[in-house]
């Protein structure tokens, strides 16, 4: 069974992960990773990071030492992930494809609806 370390982690998170489940032993940190926490990955498998979580060549000489074989991102941008260094490592990465057209809009509403009336 795989074992994945999920950093970044908010209770929406831990609740819609452990609900679809599929049978990976999951474990969930609130931190984002960071070279002061590298050491929570080893004995795990997988990571799976969000937007604040950094993996640079330098943690990720870290994460290749502690065993990680492959990070999975909860988001669709990955600059803050140092992919030619994941390579060196031998660490797949893998990532959202695309951003929801859905919640973009939704977050779009939102945005309007913050908005203060002016007077005239």
């Amino acid at each position: 069974m795989m074992k994945i370390a999920i950093f970044s982690t908010c209770k929406y998170d831990r609740e819609f992960l452990e609900k679809y489940n599929t049978g990976y032993e999951l474990v969930f940190f609130e931190a984002a990773l960071s070279l002061q926490n590298v050491v929570l990955t080893k004995g795990f498998d997988a990571l799976c990071l969000f937007v604040n979580d950094r993996a640079d060549a330098e943690l990720m000489m870290h994460l290749e030492q502690n065993g990680i074989r492959l990070i999975l991102l909860r988001c669709a941008g990955f600059n803050h992930i140092d992919l030619a260094a994941a390579s060196e490592s031998g660490i797949k990465v893998l990532r959202v494809p695309a951003y929801s057209p859905e919640a973009v809009a939704e977050h779009a509403m939102a945005m309007v609806l913050t908005l203060k009336p002016q007077n005239p």
